[in-house]
């Protein structure tokens, strides 16, 4: 297998600027996906990884070796395309087997590896069908056994799973995992599903607008992320974002007042001061429903809400809360807020708590109850 370093990536099409000095290093045997909405680049950049784009400016390395001018043929990569991309005419077994008769293995060497590589996909007795009998899930793990057959240095992955219906992209994520870690391959994947992300990758990298935004694992994109695109593209619901002032004072020492003072809430008394070694130029709150803390009889430190919309999800309940002209979203035991219009109790969770500078939406990184970028027990 391989790392595989993208070294200051540039590419245009026309005036059109679709990456923009990416640098990002896959470690051998890691499986980083690329998140990111639809035209960010994600996929111009997976393509430019195999060869299928050339690119302006920069290196592509495969274990150190610049590939950039080399064709697609010649970097030992596989890649799977969301359509599948199966030859109708041919069985799943010919399929399978089309690469290695490309290069000319031998009979028996080319029965061993399709027959091996169709038993990790649990594929053994499909091998006889062409692609027409073959259902979604049954014609993408002939498509993933194509690509595995050779045991390329790396295998790339274009929202393999897109096309399939819920139950069978949650099966097929799992079966991508297992097949990842027998393999160990190294695996770049690409999708704009942050579930998929969230559930496959070591480490996830979200891109936006041909620029790389945050790598990290999907806890620390998800529990820090830096900027306000990360924190609202990651998770669902998404993070909740509000225009906040901090100020001192307050039974715990400082305030945080929501919007123009529709909801006042209490936090650490050092708050103000670590803003004041912030540079930005005013603020916005960031915190996750799960932040939120509800509480349906007055209790101390909590404010009172309104309950304005609810979500039953089974497990949970997402509940909105109504603060003046804003929402804030709140996940709940199930049950716990019983109709609309009831009054509730609410606090945010400090350490839950993020802050952004609402002109860069950059991260102001202060973790309230962490010193030294280390998490307080």
């Amino acid at each position: 297998m391989a790392e595989i370093a993208l070294q200051n990536i540039e590419k245009y099409f026309g005036d059109n600027y679709v990456i923009r000095k990416l640098n990002l290093t896959i470690a051998h045997k890691e499986f980083v996906v690329l998140l990111g909405p639809s035209g960010c680049g994600k996929t111009t950049t997976l393509r430019a990884i195999a060869g299928l784009e050339t690119i302006d400016t920069g290196d592509i390395r495969i274990d150190g070796k610049a590939v950039q001018d080399l064709r697609a043929s010649d970097r030992d990569i596989a890649f799977v395309f969301q359509l599948f991309a199966l030859y109708p005419h041919l069985t799943a077994y010919d399929n399978i087997a089309f690469p290695l008769r490309a290069t000319r293995e031998s009979k028996a060497e080319v029965d061993t590896k399709v027959r091996a590589v169709a038993r990790s996909l649990r594929i053994e007795h499909l091998l006889n069908q062409r692609p027409s009998a073959l259902s979604g899930g049954d014609m993408q793990r002939v498509a993933i056994g194509r690509a595995l057959v050779r045991r390329p240095k790396a295998m790339l992955m274009d929202e393999p799973i897109g096309a399939l219906d819920a139950a069978l992209r949650e099966e097929m994520r799992s079966e991508l995992k297992r097949l990842h870690i027998e393999n160990d391959s190294t695996t770049v994947y690409v999708t704009h599903d942050q579930v998929e992300a969230m559930s496959l990758a070591d480490r996830i990298a979200i891109m936006n607008d041909g620029v790389l935004q945050q790598v990290g694992t999907p806890g620390e994109v998800y529990q820090y992320p830096t900027n306000l695109f990360v924190a609202q593209f990651i998770g669902s619901p998404v993070m909740n974002i509000l225009p906040a002032t901090v100020r001192a004072g307050g039974a715990d020492g400082a305030e945080v007042v929501i919007g123009d003072g529709d909801a006042v809430f209490g936090f650490p008394a050092d708050l103000p001061k670590r803003l004041e070694a912030k540079s930005y130029d005013s603020l916005v709150l960031g915190v996750r429903p799960e932040g939120v803390i509800i509480s349906t009889t007055e209790t101390a430190g909590h404010v009172p809400v309104e309950a304005h919309i609810i979500e039953p999800l089974g497990a949970y309940d997402i509940v909105d809360l109504k603060i003046g002209e804003q929402l804030l979203r709140a996940r709940t035991h199930s049950g716990m807020v019983e109709r609309v219009g009831e009054t509730v109790w609410a606090r945010l969770d400090a350490a839950q708590t993020h802050f952004f500078d609402t002109k860069s939406g950059d991260s102001l990184n202060i973790r309230l109850g962490e010193e030294n970028g280390t998490r307080q027990a």
